[in-house]
């Protein structure tokens, strides 16, 4: 493939010992090696929340457009140290042309002497932040600002989204769901008190977008269900952010199960339904929920990992999650969730949380997985830090899974 034709698509054991855990719960911080000779059908999946994202429009494009930008150098670092086949990059800002720019001048690039990477495909596509819905949605008083917008953004696309593949994208088959509409869902959360009932008629319920992209590894397709929910704060008493973060989650629930759990989702080309039965899926992103902590609704994020076809058979960890929740202490003590799941390193309150995931169909068979977090005595460890963080406050995430073979 040409480049114009492509561009045109768009130690664990001791550090177990000393936090009084068991040295099988932490898996070693980084990836395994990714080196020639492993299985073609085993495919690496990531996510990763790169915080990407500028307070302008158009300041991303020129931080990306330099090759030496101190964050996005090390976005691409932490890319080429973990080697995902296929990769989500949430908070990445939507302009077209940015998804060049990251990858010829920062993925391609040797970062600090790591191997660089190659996606000869990706994927972007605009994003419901920022773009004005000409409604005050959050009863201030005013009409306009980033909180009216339909998803929250200071311009159109801020906080957007990026997939990169090693592998072919379906790009005449993939799905986005940027216009649905939040009163849509059947059984909704919505808090019809808070919004008139001409806010309503327009609310979307995704505040980036939900994407159904469909990769190509060999003659089999896996559907990449991308998404990044809001988070579920920054709202009043009737919590119409942690009520959105909830059905936003569902609709991947939903959009995954059976025909008549999916016959209410239309996608913005207004084709009706979800995934056919048996379709290979990894959904991915910034969920903004914890299974056990945190400030989503309960229960918002176990209506994936509780999910009849959902694989959760090994949940990504990591060493540095662990240490750091440690050494933080506050909160983190009174978590329920175990440390090492953790993905994010936020301030209190809500401390470190499990907030992104990987989450492939019961048809992929889980081979590894783990959470980018090494310890502070990890020489990688550069690349996480402690707040200010030098690159974000999120972890990547991965799963290798491994694709049945043909029979």
């Amino acid at each position: 493939m040409t480049s114009a034709a492509r561009r045109s698509i768009a130690t664990t054991s001791t550090l177990a010992l000393l936090l009084g855990l068991g040295a099988a719960a932490l898996p070693a911080a980084g990836a395994p090696d990714r080196g020639p000779g492993r299985p073609d059908l085993d495919v690496r999946f990531a996510t990763f929340n790169a915080s990407l994202n500028r307070f302008n429009e158009g300041d991303l494009a020129r931080d990306l457009a330099t090759g030496d930008n101190a964050q996005a150098q090390n976005v691409a670092e932490t890319i080429q140290r973990t080697r995902p086949d296929v990769v989500l990059v949430n908070e990445f800002d939507y302009a077209s042309g940015n998804e060049d720019l990251f990858r010829d001048n920062y993925l391609e690039v040797s970062q600090n002497g790591a191997d660089p990477v190659d996606y000869p495909y990706a994927y972007i596509a605009p994003s419901n932040t920022g773009v004005p819905s000409g409604f005050d949605l959050n009863n201030d008083g005013t009409v306009g600002g980033p909180d009216d917008a339909y998803g929250f953004g200071f311009f159109p696309g801020q906080y957007g989204m990026v997939v990169y593949s090693r592998y072919p994208i379906d790009t005449d088959e993939v799905r986005t769901f940027q216009l649905f509409r939040w009163s849509d869902m059947p059984g909704n959360l919505l808090p019809e008190e808070f919004y008139s009932a001409e806010e309503q008629e327009v609310l979307r319920l995704s505040s980036k977008s939900h994407w159904d992209v469909p990769v190509e590894v060999g003659n089999k397709t896996v559907h990449v269900l991308a998404a990044h929910p809001t988070p579920p704060i920054f709202d009043g008493p009737e919590d119409r952010n942690g009520r959105r973060n909830h059905d936003e989650i569902r609709f991947w629930a939903d959009y995954v199960g059976s025909p008549k759990e999916s016959a209410y989702i239309y996608d913005d080309e207004g084709v009706s339904g979800g995934l056919k039965p048996g379709e290979r899926f990894v959904i991915v992103g910034d969920y903004n929920a914890d299974p056990y902590d945190g400030d989503s609704v309960d229960g918002a994020i176990d209506q994936l990992l509780d999910h009849r076809r959902v694989n959760t058979s090994i949940t990504p960890s990591s060493p540095g999650g662990v240490e750091q929740a440690l050494l933080q202490g506050g909160v983190n003590a009174e978590h329920r969730g175990d440390p090492a799941f953790d993905t994010a390193d936020f301030n209190e309150p809500p401390g470190n949380l499990r907030v992104d995931y990987v989450l492939p169909s019961r048809s992929l068979k889980i081979e590894d997985a783990g959470v980018f977090w090494p310890s502070s005595d990890d020489p990688l460890f550069r690349l996480l830090g402690t707040f200010p963080f030098p690159t974000s406050d999120h972890r990547l995430v991965w799963v290798d899974v491994r694709l049945p073979h043909d029979r």
